[in-house]
């Protein structure tokens, strides 16, 4: 029999399931985006508001599978307003933080004061959203900028001075925990 007359088999695998996004994903995301917007724009007219109306849609039928992974449930809503709740607690502390940094810019001796510190520890926090909030957070906050994260939750984060790096990884860890639900 001849090598080449024999047929083999044609295997065809099933095409890649997509997952259906629920209508509350995408109205959640559309509000979020829009609300966004309204607060990025600080403008409220007609023209204004149509062009967020338009965008907010645009970037939601685009990624409001990407914002929501999954359905949902009490835990997101949860999650949403604990988010909502640590935002004022971050404010006050990028705020601190910024006036710390101005004292350090203005003082005669700032040569002296500054002193670069890498800070290496490991978090507790085991969701890659909670531990990207940590890291930009970490980084919002003036004086300290997050260099490095890994799968194994270790970070390294570069502080302008000791008094900067000092409360790693501290309050703002456990208020995350506490907003995405991990305490």
């Amino acid at each position: 029999m001849n090598r080449d007359s024999v047929q083999q088999p044609k295997v065809e695998f099933p095409a890649p399931r997509e997952a259906k996004t629920s209508v509350t994903v995408y109205i959640t995301t559309f509000l979020i985006m829009m609300g966004v917007w309204c607060v990025l724009s600080g403008q409220f007219d007609a023209f204004h508001l149509s062009l967020g109306v338009l965008s907010s849609a645009l970037v939601t039928y685009f990624s409001a599978d990407l914002l929501f992974s999954k359905s949902l449930s009490g835990k997101t809503a949860r999650t949403v307003f604990g988010f909502l709740g640590y935002l004022p607690w971050l404010v006050v502390e990028i705020m601190k933080s910024a006036l710390h940094v101005l004292y350090l810019t203005f003082h005669p001796r700032m040569l002296e004061l500054i002193d670069p510190q890498v800070y290496h520890f490991r978090t507790r926090l085991k969701s890659d959203l909670a531990q990207v909030t940590f890291a930009n957070s970490i980084t919002l906050t003036p004086g300290t900028v997050t260099i490095y994260v890994n799968f194994h939750r270790d970070f390294s984060v570069h502080a302008i001075d000791r008094h900067s790096g000092e409360g790693l990884p501290g309050e703002m860890e456990r208020r995350i925990a506490r907003a995405f639900g991990e305490d």
